[in-house]
C-alpha cells in the first residue's frame, strides 16, 4: 500500500503547471513547447515511482508471509522472541534493491490465535523530487491464523467385527484406529489456545449407537418396538426373555408370540442402543433417519427408538474438551457387530447439533464443524434391510443434509489389501475428492488421521 502525502502533492504541482500552461497568451510555438515538458516529466516521474514503490510493496508482502508463517507454525514464543524471529525471516526474504530504501523494524501484534506483522519503507523517490516529493510511504501487513478461531469435530468410528482384521504387519484395523485417534486427539488439543476453543465428540457405531444407558428416563425415547421385543410371557407361550436384535431372543419371547400376558421389561435393563428413527416400515416421511431434527412431541416418529442390540458399541461421548476422558473413551472401544454407517453418520451429526438428546452449547461464531467418518466395510444391516444400495441411499441423503447444513465431511474406507474395491457411499459422502482417503493397510489409519488433523487445524495466512 503506497499512502504517502506525496502523490497528493504532485498532483496539486502538475495541476498548477497545466493551468499556467492553458492560460498563456502570449510567446511562440517553441515557448509552448518547452512548458508543455514540465508536466509531461512529471507525471513520466509519478508513473516510474509508482512502478518502485509495486516492487518494494510486493517483496515486503513476500517478506512478511514468510516471516508470519515461521512464528506461527513456533509455539511457546514470547512476544519479543516472536518479534526477533519475524525480523530475521523478514530480513532473508526482502528481495527489493538498496536504492528503494531499507524498511524500519517490522510491527509483531499477536493476538489470542492470530498475530499481524505490518512492515513500513519510506521510499527514496527520482523524478518526484522534482515536485518536492522525496519519498513514498510503502505499507505491508498480513495476518496468520492458527486453524479455525474454533473447531468442532465429531469422530464417527467404524467398531464392528471385521475392524479385528490385521494386515501383513500383524496390526489390526482397531488398534491402529485407536492409536490413530489418540495420535489426533493431541493434536486437537495443541491446536485449542483457549480450553473449548477446540471441542471433539466420539461416536463409535456398528448397526446401532450406544447413546448410553442412563438415558432411559429420557422423553424422546420411543419404547413401543423395544416393549415388544423385551419381556416375559405368563399364561402362555413364547416366554422367557424376548428381543436382543440381532440375537434373535431368548428362547423367541416376544409380545406377538405370548398367547399369555406380555409384561415388557424395565427400561432400566436397556444397555443404550438406538437404531434408526422412522416408522417400522422404513423412514418417516420427514427423512428422521438421515436429518438431525430433534425430536418433537408432536411426531414420535421423530424420536430416537431404543433397541437391545447384542453387538451394542462402546457408549458414544458427546462434544466436549476434557482430553482425558476423550483418550479413556478410545481406549474403551472394541469390534463387533455390523455396519450401518448411515446411523453412525446421523448421531455423529447429532453430536454438533442442539437439542435433543445430546445437547451440546450454542454454536460459537466462527466454528468450523467437521465430520471424520472411518468405515472399514460396506453397509450390510439397518433397522430395516440387510440390502447394501437401501442403505447406501439413506446414507447418500444424511450425508448430502449435513453438507448443506455446512458440515465438512471426510470420509476413510480401510479396505485391506483392496479386496472390497472402492467405496462408493463413502466417496460421494465427502465434501470434495481430497477429503475421501481409500486405505489398503490398518496402518494407514495412522497418517491420515495426521493429515486430517494438520488440515483441520491448518495454519494460514489470512490476508
Amino acid at each position: 500500500m503506497v499512502t504517502s502525502n506525496g502523490f497528493r502533492g504532485l498532483i496539486r504541482c502538475v495541476s498548477r503547471h497545466v493551468r499556467a500552461f492553458a492560460g498563456a497568451k502570449r510567446g511562440n510555438v517553441a515557448m509552448i513547447f518547452a512548458l508543455s515538458l514540465v508536466p509531461l516529466a512529471l507525471a513520466t516521474g509519478a508513473g516510474l515511482d509508482y512502478a518502485r514503490a509495486v516492487v518494494v510493496h510486493a517483496s515486503m508482502e513476500d517478506a512478511i508471509d514468510a516471516a508470519a508463517l515461521a512464528i506461527g507454525s513456533t509455539s511457546g514464543l514470547t512476544t519479543q522472541q516472536q518479534q526477533t524471529m519475524a525480523q530475521q525471516y523478514f530480513s532473508a526474504n526482502y528481495k527489493a534493491d538498496p536504492s528503494y530504501g531499507t524498511p524500519a523494524a517490522i510491527s509483531v501484534t499477536p493476538s489470542g490465535q492470530q498475530v499481524i506483522i505490518t512492515a513500513t519503507d519510506q521510499m527514496p523517490t527520482t523524478l518526484l523530487s522534482a515536485a518536492g516529493v522525496h519519498s513514498l510511504t510503502i505499507t505491508a501487513s498480513t495476518k496468520v491464523v492458527w486453524g479455525q478461531l474454533k473447531l468442532w469435530v465429531s469422530l464417527v468410528l467404524d467398531n464392528t467385527g471385521s475392524m479385528t482384521e490385521t494386515d501383513s504387519t500383524g496390526t489390526s484395523k482397531i488398534t491402529a484406529l485407536k492409536n490413530a485417534s489418540h495420535q489426533l486427539l493431541t493434536m486437537l488439543q495443541n491446536a485449542s489456545a483457549t480450553a473449548g476453543d477446540v471441542q471433539v465428540a466420539i461416536v463409535p457405531f456398528t448397526k446401532d449407537v450406544n447413546l448410553g444407558s442412563s438415558y432411559y428416563n429420557s422423553t424422546w425415547l420411543n419404547w413401543t418396538d423395544w416393549d415388544s421385543a423385551n419381556g416375559s410371557c405368563a399364561g402362555g407361550g413364547g416366554g422367557g426373555w424376548g428381543g436382543w436384535g440381532g440375537w434373535g431372543g431368548w428362547g423367541g419371547g416376544s409380545s406377538s408370540s405370548c398367547s399369555g400376558t406380555w409384561t415388557p421389561s424395565s427400561h432400566s435393563s436397556w444397555n443404550g442402543c438406538v437404531t434408526d428413527r422412522g416408522t417400522d416400515s422404513g423412514p418417516a416421511s420427514q427423512n428422521y433417519d438421515v436429518n438431525n431434527t430433534t425430536p418433537t412431541s408432536s411426531d414420535t416418529n421423530s424420536y430416537f427408538v431404543p433397541e437391545q442390540y447384542g453387538n451394542c458399541p462402546e457408549a458414544l461421548l458427546p462434544l466436549g474438551y476434557n482430553w482425558t476422558t476423550l483418550s479413556n473413551e478410545v481406549d474403551g472401544m472394541y469390534a463387533s457387530g455390523n455396519t450401518n454407517q448411515t446411523i453412525g453418520l446421523a448421531l455423529g451429526w447429532q453430536a454438533l447439533s442442539q437439542g435433543a438428546p445430546l445437547s451440546p452449547p450454542t454454536l460459537p461464531a466462527n466454528t468450523q464443524q467437521v465430520i471424520i467418518l472411518l468405515s472399514d466395510g460396506l453397509n450390510t444391516q439397518d433397522r430395516w434391510s440387510s440390502s447394501q444400495s437401501y442403505i447406501d441411499a439413506r446414507e447418500q441423503l444424511a450425508c448430502t443434509n449435513a453438507k448443506a447444513a455446512g458440515i465438512t465431511i471426510y470420509t476413510i474406507f480401510v479396505d485391506l489389501n483392496g479386496t472390497q474395491g472402492n467405496s462408493t457411499a463413502l466417496q460421494n459422502c465427502a465434501s470434495d475428492p481430497s477429503k475421501y482417503f481409500d486405505l489398503t493397510t490398518a496402518g494407514a489409519i495412522v497418517s491420515t488421521f495426521n493429515t486430517i488433523g494438520q488440515q483441520i487445524t491448518n495454519l494460514r495466512v489470512a490476508q
